[in-house]
């Protein structure tokens, strides 16, 4: 046995390389789309058979069937989509994703491209650093392309020949002694495969390469790639672990349609593997069969494997098209909507991870933001009731607990947003201006979140004021109550521009919002002064009022932050005649 670690270790960086070369060509590819992906995906759902076919369209585009059953859960969060036709998308990308195959077993093996692949690294390596977005773009994805190939060769030049390590070759084919067992064996081999590369483009190259070097027969091949299109859908199910449930049953459908599929294929895997022989032996005048194997047909064989791959999904999407409504409601029994209100402040968009394209995760971020802004909303109605009403004790309690709830719910929102978009920042090359908007964005719910913590803080002050039996005279109650209608007017022009793209806010508004707190401020207080002097009120209860004058205030001033934010740049403010007045920075 002549195969040594240091082999092996080669094998699994040549196998990296490919993998590192996928991705980057996907990134490039998604980068071109950009945001005519969601076009295409919001634009061309209008039943199964339309999912159908954007779900091909968008994976082809995209090399990535995971970024096309992101979005399509995605959609159907948002509402755009419902499951049903989410079902078409992701059934659409199980034919996608055989594009890669094709590409695969065409350039790689049917013709030798790595000279040609070194060739357009050559050429477009210099554009990676161009000021043209899409020129950058174009680069990077044949960039990317060509070190897909170089890692392909490199696989192919890593795998030990079969005739100088018989040992290997014995103990594989020992496997495949056993008839139909040994499909369903390799079958599972395949699953594990794609589970190991966390890649089923990379399993399918292996299996490529394994079966045209001779190291597995056409039939085990075959099983190999039933196994990869269950281990692709286990990956998603791992990954929608942590999801919502629409996450979570667009993955259990993905596993459960692909299932399905694989067990009608195994029990007519013999006729349909004889269907492709006599396919690639009419198409190619040959009489050598991919069946019996042979070095004459390894070219062949790689071809084959692509066919029989396209071929299993295209009639499974056949087959199953007409019962996906009765999956449907399996899947939505077996993975019930429990959330109700409970999960009403829970992450809804982004919780299915990071997408591969930067403005479409960009613009999930910015939809939990919203979320977000709507938390803070139901908190100053909350806190308006607990001013305001005249509660008994147990629901004056209830209340402190429901805004206790919203302001430990704020504080989930500020972390993991904020860790998402540092993901995002990471794990793509931004464009400038995509990275200034995530900055935008950090600032964002870092503001948002000091609005909940202040409500909190109100909340407290009230209880404190409600032990001690402390009150206000009638004119500062009118008072605070005239401060928060300001702050529900501020908070309705805050998640009006949150909702919005940067360059439609307008700030006008916002500046309006903010002038009239402020000169409410600064009138209230110098009332308050006059009550303290006259003695209307209890020095204690006095100190409250002004402390929660100020607190309102400065939930403006973050207030007016959000909304700079939301347009994407900065006011400054001056003092004219002793009146507050708003600048654009520069």
């Amino acid at each position: 046995m002549n195969y040594s670690l240091f082999d092996f270790l080669q094998l699994i960086g040549s196998l990296g390389i490919f993998i590192f070369g996928m991705k980057i060509f996907s990134e490039g590819l998604q980068k071109i789309a950009g945001n005519r992906l969601k076009g295409i995906l919001s634009g061309m759902t209008r039943n199964r058979l339309t999912g159908v076919l954007t779900g091909f369209a968008t994976t082809a585009i995209t090399q990535s069937s995971t970024t096309t059953t992101v979005m399509a859960v995605t959609f159907v969060n948002a509402g755009l989509l419902t499951f049903v036709q989410s079902t078409g998308v992701i059934m659409g990308a199980n034919i996608g994703t055989t594009i890669t195959a094709w590409m695969v077993a065409l350039f790689g093996f049917k013709f030798k491209i790595t000279s040609i692949a070194v060739a357009v690294i050559g050429v477009f390596f210099a554009f990676l650093f161009s000021k043209n977005t899409r020129l950058r773009n174009i680069a990077e994805a044949m960039v990317g392309f060509g070190i897909l190939f170089i890692g392909l060769d490199f696989i192919k030049g890593a795998v030990p020949d079969i005739n100088s390590n018989p040992a290997i070759f014995a103990f594989l084919d020992g496997f495949a002694q056993y008839g139909y067992f040994s499909l369903l064996l390799f079958v599972v081999v395949g699953t594990v495969l794609t589970l190991l590369t966390q890649s089923s483009s990379a399993a399918t190259a292996i299996t490529l390469v394994m079966v045209f070097e001779g190291w597995i027969s056409f039939p085990i091949a075959a099983a190999m790639i039933l196994g990869e299109n269950i281990g692709t859908t286990v990956t998603a199910n791992i990954a929608a672990l942590v999801g919502n449930v629409h996450a979570k049953r667009a993955a259990r459908f993905h596993f459960f349609f692909n299932v399905i599929g694989v067990l009608w294929m195994l029990a007519l895997i013999y006729p349909a593997l004889h269907f492709i022989d006599f396919i690639m032996q009419y198409f190619t005048g040959s009489n050598a069969s991919v069946m019996a194997g042979g070095v004459e047909t390894r070219d062949t064989a790689a071809l084959g494997l692509s066919l029989f791959h396209t071929f299993f999904n295209v009639l499974n999407v056949i087959i199953l098209f007409a019962f996906i409504p009765y999956l449907v409601r399996f899947v939505e029994y077996i993975q019930p909507d429990r959330g109700g209100k409970d999960d009403e402040f829970h992450l809804r968009y982004i919780s299915a991870g990071v997408m591969t394209s930067p403005g479409l995760a960009v613009e999930q971020a910015q939809k939990e933001i919203q979320q977000f802004a709507g938390v803070i909303d139901k908190m100053h109605e909350s806190v308006t009731e607990l001013l305001f009403l005249p509660l008994p004790t147990q629901a004056r309690e209830k209340l402190m607990d429901k805004i206790h709830k919203f302001e430990e719910a704020t504080d989930q929102f500020e972390v993991e947003i904020s860790d998402y978009l540092v993901q995002i920042s990471e794990n793509t090359n931004l464009e400038h201006a995509l990275t200034g908007r995530i900055r935008f964005m950090q600032t964002m719910i870092n503001d948002m979140e000091r609005v909940a913590d202040i409500y909190y803080q109100i909340s407290k002050l009230h209880e404190r004021m409600t032990e001690t039996d402390s009150k206000w005279p009638e004119q500062a109650t009118e008072e605070m109550l005239q401060m928060m209608q300001a702050l529900a007017v501020a908070i309705n022009t805050m998640n009006a521009n949150v909702a919005k793209e940067p360059a439609a806010v307008q700030l006008d508004g916002a500046i309006d919002n903010e002038n009239q707190i402020d000169r409410l401020r600064d009138q209230f207080r110098d009332n308050h002064y006059l009550r303290l002097e006259n003695g209307d009120y209890a020095p204690r209860a006095g100190v409250v009022f002004i402390d929660m004058l100020n607190r309102l205030e400065r939930i403006g001033d973050h207030i007016l932050n959000v909304n700079e934010s939301a347009a994407g740049r900065r006011l400054k403010a001056m003092r004219i005649e002793g009146h507050k007045v708003y600048r654009p920075l520069g």
